[in-house]
C-alpha cells in the first residue's frame, strides 16, 4: 500500500503561481512513477504531468507544457507540481497518483494508488 496526501492548493489570480506537494508513505517511493491529474466540475479526470522513478524523465499535457514543472525528491518521498502562469481553465481538484510500471503514462488506469486531491481555483 502507498498512501498519498496532496497539499498546496488554494485560490490564486490568473497569471499567478502555486506549488503542489504530494507526500507518500508506505512502500518504497522510488519504485513508483508519479503523476498529477486534475478534474474540473462536470468533466473527466485529465492528465497533467508524469515523472519516472528516478526523476530523469517527464511528460506533460500540451495544455500545461511550458507552464508547469513536475519534480520529485525520493529522499523526502515527495513529488511536486510547480504551476506558473495559471489560467482559469486550470481550476480543478488536483490528484497525485503512483504508477508501479516502468515508463511514463498519461492513462489513469496505469496508476495504482491515488490521493484525495487538493483544490486549485484560478480567478480571472
Amino acid at each position: 500500500q502507498v498512501q498519498l496526501v496532496e497539499s498546496g492548493g488554494g485560490l490564486v489570480q490568473a497569471g499567478g503561481s502555486l506549488r503542489l506537494s504530494c507526500a507518500a508513505s508506505g512502500r518504497a517511493f522510488g519504485n513508483y512513477g508519479m503523476g498529477w491529474f486534475r478534474q474540473a466540475p462536470g468533466k473527466e479526470r485529465e492528465f497533467v504531468a508524469a515523472i519516472n522513478r528516478s526523476g530523469g524523465s517527464t511528460l506533460y499535457a500540451d495544455s500545461v507544457k511550458g507552464r508547469f514543472t513536475i519534480s520529485r525528491d525520493n529522499a523526502k518521498n515527495t513529488v511536486y507540481l510547480q504551476m506558473n502562469s495559471l489560467k482559469p481553465e486550470d481550476t480543478g481538484v488536483y490528484h497525485c497518483a503512483a504508477d508501479p510500471h516502468y515508463g511514463l503514462w498519461s492513462e489513469p488506469y496505469k496508476y495504482e494508488y491515488w490521493g484525495q486531491g487538493t483544490q486549485v481555483t484560478v480567478s480571472s
